[in-house]
């Protein structure tokens, strides 16, 4: 085994390679009064561990071979995979594996990540993407993420080990263990190895609010978990409770462990609202620091980047004014407000959201509920974030819980009509935010994405099953309707179907890419990164238009028209002054348009006011001249 280390921190837990043949085999284990290692494939059982004062148990174990299976037996019973396991072979259940961390040869030396602001993402499904569902799959089409789509970072969706072939990911159990079925370790490391050959950044989805229900054996061996708090998912880790301190250590560890052995170069850390703790030093302060020191050793920039519906900006602020340092989070309002626009739903958590100004409200500020009642919620609802940096927010019109959380995880692509998602697509991508497509979005793919997983145990298949048609019954769905979680063609229906796209989702493409490369050439379009604003939003509430006015210290300015109106309008426009050149227009030919254009090629604003015409979802992007 090579035994070459990374820059920095290490994993002091797990299998850990200390010379050519020897391993440090070290676990938290305070419930256990002995622990022994079992070398499966040696067939002996090599202990007691070790007991320190803290309730690890540690040994060093001679004649270990690369990808030696191992098992940790408690109390001369249970036979049970490291919590701190790299690699799991054969599925959650079965043995974990030795890897030696430094093994892989690394291309990307010269990788220093990508600043927030540069961000343009691209989520996917890393089983979903390709036909065969693996890391290595998704290397050839890279290209055409860079080159034809034009974005500048992929999120792959949670790669935690998890039961079976078929699943979202948030079911993993076993956090430091890539999934067996996409290819292991060295799957992911080739991965984002290639990514980076490419330029592109690489996030993670990582779930630190629970862990999946089959093949989670972290409570056999300490308090990883505590009935204090609930959450929709599972049992809530303990973060606050007596003896975390560990629990906290093995999660920043999980976030470190990401960033230095596989190089990745964000975290998007899931559902932090289910995230409890009452410590005067939230956990979720203590990764962001640890990631963001371990990154400065690496001479990388990482990102950490929170899913969060508490709209609270504390996530998001400096710790200089108490708040927790992440670097970013994603904005619910945006998509919510946007929906409820384009398709007038008010069922479930819609019913808060009220129309264009709305989503004004959200391009411009952040959160619409910044303290405001919300009427979903009964009470009153985050605080303002006004003071935060467009940057700091990611926003999108449909992402993997938007689609698939859906009864029939049906896409906006199947609702409406094409032109819409032209208009959409505008505004997302030209957003002063970090703006996210979900994999196929680019192009319009109509195949769903569905809620998909492959149980063994027939009780928890069944209570999946059931907890879908509850989720479901405040938006008024028909449970006949849900497809069902446990059946492969479940899995099957939500595979991309990229191949031999239709002329229409071609010149969607020319037009999500034509965008695309619109932002990263005009410095107006990019991401805001000063807290002083440099836009502002006008919303034609009856006409149902939205422009966005762009500018930097530079002087340079942008100005785009976004149509949601089903019928022509025409509204009348005081400001910006100046005279505006059109540069994007949706109705081109190229994109799907009669030729004719949406809007003049020109525009002279004044303080008398000018008249524009506006077909139904017309949408134009202008700079000025």
């Amino acid at each position: 085994m090579s035994m070459t280390q990374p820059q920095g921190w290490l994993l002091d837990i797990g299998a850990i390679p200390i010379s050519t043949d020897n391993v440090k085999f070290r676990v938290w284990a305070p419930y256990a009064e002995s622990v022994a290692v079992k070398l499966i494939d040696q067939d002996r059982v090599v202990g007691p561990m070790q007991r320190d004062g803290q309730g690890y148990f540690e040994i060093i174990v001679s004649g270990i071979v690369p990808r030696a299976r191992y098992q940790y037996v408690l109390d001369g019973v249970n036979e049970r995979p490291d919590p701190a396991s790299r690699f799991q072979s054969d599925g959650v259940h079965g043995p974990s594996v030795v890897v030696d961390p430094t093994s892989f040869q690394w291309t990307d030396t010269d990788w220093q990540g990508m600043s927030l602001d540069k961000f343009i993402v691209y989520e996917l499904h890393v089983g979903t993407f390709t036909e065969d569902g693996t890391f290595d799959a998704i290397i050839p089409h890279l290209s055409y993420l860079r080159d034809t789509v034009g974005i500048t970072a992929i999120e792959l969706m949670p790669v935690a080990e998890f039961p079976g072939r078929r699943n979202w990911g948030y079911d993993g159990v076993h956090p430091f263990a890539p999934q067996s079925s996409y290819g292991g370790p060295d799957g992911m490391k080739r991965l984002v190895d290639a990514c980076h050959a490419a330029g592109l950044a690489v996030i993670l989805d990582v779930v630190y609010n629970h862990l999946g229900p089959e093949g989670n054996y972290l409570g056999e061996f300490g308090p990883y978990f505590t009935d204090r708090y609930r959450t929709p998912w599972g049992s809530a880790i303990n973060y606050d409770g007596p003896d975390s301190d560990e629990v906290r250590r093995y999660v920043v560890d999980n976030a470190l462990y990401w960033v230095t052995e596989y190089h990745i170069d964000g975290l998007r850390l899931d559902a932090i609202h289910g995230i409890f703790d009452f410590s005067a030093q939230h956990v979720l302060k203590d990764i962001a620091y640890a990631v963001h020191a371990q990154a400065r050793l690496l001479g990388r920039q990482v990102n950490v980047i929170a899913e969060s519906d508490l709209n609270d900006t504390r996530v998001i602020d400096p710790p200089s004014v108490g708040g927790y340092g992440l670097d970013g989070q994603w904005n619910d309002d945006f998509h919510h407000a946007l929906r409820v626009v384009l398709t007038g739903e008010q069922k479930g958590y819609y019913a808060d959201f009220h129309g264009l100004t709305d989503l004004a409200t959200a391009v411009r500020d952040g959160f619409v509920y910044d303290a405001r009642y919300s009427a979903y919620r009964r009470r009153r609802h985050g605080n303002s974030s006004q003071h935060c940096r467009p940057s700091q927010f990611v926003v999108f019109s449909q992402n993997h819980d938007q689609i698939g959380n859906r009864a029939v995880g049906d896409r906006l692509s199947t609702q409406l009509p094409w032109d819409a998602l032209k208009a959409i697509r505008a505004l997302v991508l030209l957003s002063p935010n970090i703006p996210l497509l979900f994999m196929g979005e680019e192009y319009g793919e109509t195949a769903p994405f569905q809620y998909f997983i492959e149980h063994g145990d027939p009780d928890l298949i069944e209570a999946v099953r059931q907890g879908r048609q509850r989720e479901f019954a405040h938006f008024g769905w028909n449970p006949e309707d849900i497809p069902d979680p446990q059946d492969s063609g479940t899995f099957e229906r939500s595979r991309l179907r990229r191949d031999n796209l239709t002329d229409r989702q071609a010149e969607l493409l020319r037009w999500t890419k034509a965008l695309i490369r619109l932002r990263r050439t005009e410095s107006s379009l990019g991401a805001g990164d000063g807290t002083a604003r440099s836009h502002r939003v006008w919303a034609f509430e009856n006409e149902q238009v939205l422009m966005v006015h762009r500018w930097t210290q530079d002087h340079e300015a942008s100005l785009v028209v976004c149509g949601f109106n089903t019928s022509p309008v025409t509204i009348r426009l005081f400001e910006p002054h100046g005279t505006w050149l059109r540069r994007l227009d949706s109705m081109d030919k190229a994109f799907g348009g009669s030729g004719q254009g949406s809007m003049p090629t020109h525009l002279v604003v004044s303080p008398q006011g000018i008249s524009l015409s506006i077909p139904a979802y017309g949408t134009a992007v202008f700079l000025a001249s």
